[in-house]
């Protein structure tokens, strides 16, 4: 007596057996869409002369350090709005700089200019939302001659501090 086979695409194992090279084969195709939408920007064409250019930064700190100045940034969510509260040795810029730096993804980075109130702190306004992430913050007047750094996570950080 002989029993009727069903064909092969009915069976269980052929479909398991081609279900890991198929998914090996998605997976590749994720990567490539992946890797040409988030191009990596980490690595600098010019690494030789960006490395020299890290004793003028770390100048900039230097000084920032000798003029004893600090600063405070306050975020405000609900109007973008940033206010700097800068101390030290003055006398200090008409205009600032702040830069909000993505550690990994170059897009995000953000450049505000700051004007100096009567009360003699910084206003400016985010041009859009940051994304939420770990960020740097960069501070410097517009002759860069000195330079303040932290860092931010945001959003659940509005207030952060810089130093040299």
């Amino acid at each position: 007596m002989q029993q009727a086979r069903s064909p092969w695409y009915r069976q269980f194992w052929p479909w398991f057996i081609m279900a890991f090279p198929a998914s090996a084969v998605v997976a590749g195709i994720a990567t490539v869409v992946i890797a040409v939408r988030n191009p990596d920007g980490l690595v600098d064409d010019d690494y030789y002369q960006a490395g020299l250019a890290i004793n003028k930064v770390l100048a900039r700190s230097d000084q920032a350090a000798r003029l004893g100045l600090q600063a405070r940034v306050l975020w405000n969510r609900e109007d973008a709005s940033l206010t700097v509260v800068l101390h030290g040795q003055g006398p200090f810029p008409e205009r600032l700089r702040l830069r909000l730096v993505h550690p990994t993804r170059a897009g995000f980075d953000e450049e505000v200019p700051l004007l100096r109130q009567a009360d003699g702190h910084y206003r400016g306004l985010l041009a859009r939302r940051p994304p939420p992430g770990n960020w740097h913050l960069r501070l410097e007047p517009l002759d860069a001659t000195w330079r303040l750094s932290g860092r931010a996570r945001l959003p659940e950080m509005t207030a952060w501090r810089l130093a040299p």
